[in-house]
């Protein structure tokens, strides 16, 4: 596969340019992302789903300027998507051909339900659930895909668009119940098969009431992709959204370029979530464009990455560990030490894969600058440690990355994102495991090192000498009154005193 993948989504609403640049088989990380609020759908819905003049010249001069884009880039392979509006466009075809012909991108017109699949690929992938339904509402429907066990088992499309209920609607001064009753009576040919407690938020309209919710809730992590929210707790906020006069919006936290539509779209969300029965929403920073890319990255292991590959992982590890240090020793200390201490503070199996994840990525901060590494990686992971993990998992990783000899955990970051951690018990604990490792690794990564606690002292025996460790481990913070024997025979090398 090439490795620089372009994919462009020509929606009711919006055209986007995505690149992403591989890494490795499965590594990628997207290195631009490109936007125009082309309205290409402008008009069309009371005339019969013809394009008009002002959304065909909007839509083209952001596809030049995408074609630009892609050049500068030298973009080895690009897919494009085009989806509601100009797949219900009587006079689609000749625009299609005037992109082809004097700009040079292929659009391919998808219908509904492979819209929905895409959505839902990217979801499977991406996401730390294998369950529940995608709802993807667009400028001109919405979409769906019913999930289970991590397989999209049924997709379904909707002729509900925030673009084509503000056209038939709001711009004609009909009142929200209308619009309300109309959205109902569409959903009334949902099928029964499409219930679940949790719906997965997908496109635009989702992704700015996340924002608003996290914005209004002073959520601490301001990161959309897997945030999480009870329907019961928010659905005032929405159905004042829906009810809300344009000049109230920007005080609801939308962002200016989603007043026009988002009103319609907080309408239709609230009515697909009660036909749906569900309690929760997880949020979706990734959708159709993804799983555009996903499709063909993974075509052949059928659209899943293989068990114990997370996308994630593999592409910070190939950007920014470049020391390539063989690592399973430090494992297998980690995992010992771990497991010799787990009792001590109610360590489960889903700390250790946590603590896993941080040895494998602890080298990643040197890669800016030896000083400070530990501030680097924090960083580096709390921003780009996204696909497969929840909030709490990405934190928790990027916490322990923080950690150095001296201070178990970085206070000021704990009584920040509190709310999103384990208690502080196991995070000193999880910290220390995670400190004492490295310090055992890289004194020597080729001992062999057992453990043995009996409450009251650690005891470390090393087959190898590990004669810096002693100093390091005197002025490492415990997060308990214990103390630390350490036997690695360099009495016997050297002598003693």
């Amino acid at each position: 596969m090439p490795k620089r993948i372009a994919v462009i989504d020509i929606g009711s609403n919006s055209a986007r340019l995505v690149i992403y640049q591989r890494t490795s088989r499965y590594g990628f990380h997207l290195i631009v992302q490109q936007k125009s609020r082309v309205r290409i759908g402008e008009g069309a819905y009371e005339r019969g789903g013809h394009l008009q003049p002002v959304g065909l010249r909007r839509a083209y001069g952001a596809l030049q300027s995408f074609a630009h884009t892609l050049r500068e880039y030298k973009v080895h392979k690009t897919h494009c998507v085009a989806t509601s509006a100009l797949r219900d466009a009587p006079n689609r075809s000749e625009f299609i051909a005037k992109v082809r012909r004097e700009l040079g991108i292929n659009i391919r017109v998808i219908d509904g339900t492979e819209e929905a699949f895409y959505g839902a690929v990217a979801a499977v992938n991406l996401l730390p659930t294998e369950e529940g339904i995608t709802v993807d509402i667009g400028g001109g429907s919405a979409d769906l895909a019913r999930i289970r066990n991590g397989r999209i088992e049924e997709t379904f499309s909707l002729k509900l668009g925030t673009v084509r209920i503000k056209e038939l609607f709001t711009d004609r001064g009909r009142s929200v119940e209308e619009a309300q009753r109309y959205i109902r009576e569409i959903l009334a040919t949902l099928p029964e098969s499409f219930r679940d407690t949790r719906a997965i938020g997908i496109g635009g309209t989702a992704r700015a009431l996340s924002r608003g919710i996290i914005l209004r809730r002073r959520y601490p992590f301001e990161k959309i992709h897997a945030f999480e929210y009870a329907v019961k707790k928010e659905r005032g906020y929405l159905e004042e959204l829906a009810h809300a006069p344009l000049k109230r919006l920007s005080e609801l936290f939308i962002k200016r370029n989603r007043h026009d539509t988002i009103r319609e779209g907080a309408l239709i969300f609230l009515e697909i979530l009660r036909k749906l029965g569900s309690e929760t929403v997880l949020s979706s920073g990734v959708g159709v464009r993804e799983g555009v890319f996903l499709s063909d990255l993974l075509r052949n292991d059928r659209l899943h990455f293989p068990p114990g590959v997370n996308p994630s992982l593999r592409s910070i590890k190939d950007r920014f560990d470049l020391l390539g240090l063989p690592e399973g020793n430090k494992q297998r200390i980690g995992r010992r030490l771990f497991e010799t201490l787990a009792a001590e503070f109610g360590g489960a199996e889903k700390h250790r894969k946590l603590l896993k994840y941080a040895l494998s990525l602890s080298n990643i901060g040197k890669m800016l600058t030896i000083y400070k590494e530990h501030q680097h990686a924090f960083y580096i992971a709390s921003q780009e440690l996204n696909y497969g993990f929840t909030h709490r998992q990405m934190l928790t990783i990027a916490l322990l990355l923080r950690s150095k000899g001296d201070t178990l955990y970085y206070r000021p970051l704990y009584r920040r994102y509190r709310k999103l951690l384990p208690s502080k018990k196991k995070i000193k604990w999880l910290s220390f495991i995670y400190t004492l490792t490295l310090i055992l690794h890289e004194n020597s990564s080729e001992a062999s090192i057992a453990f043995d606690w009996d409450g009251d002292k650690l005891r470390i025996d090393s087959d190898r000498p590990l004669y810096l460790a002693h100093e390091e481990i005197d002025a490492l913070e415990k997060p308990a009154g214990f103390s630390i024997e350490l036997d690695d025979h360099c009495q016997s090398i050297y002598g003693s005193d």
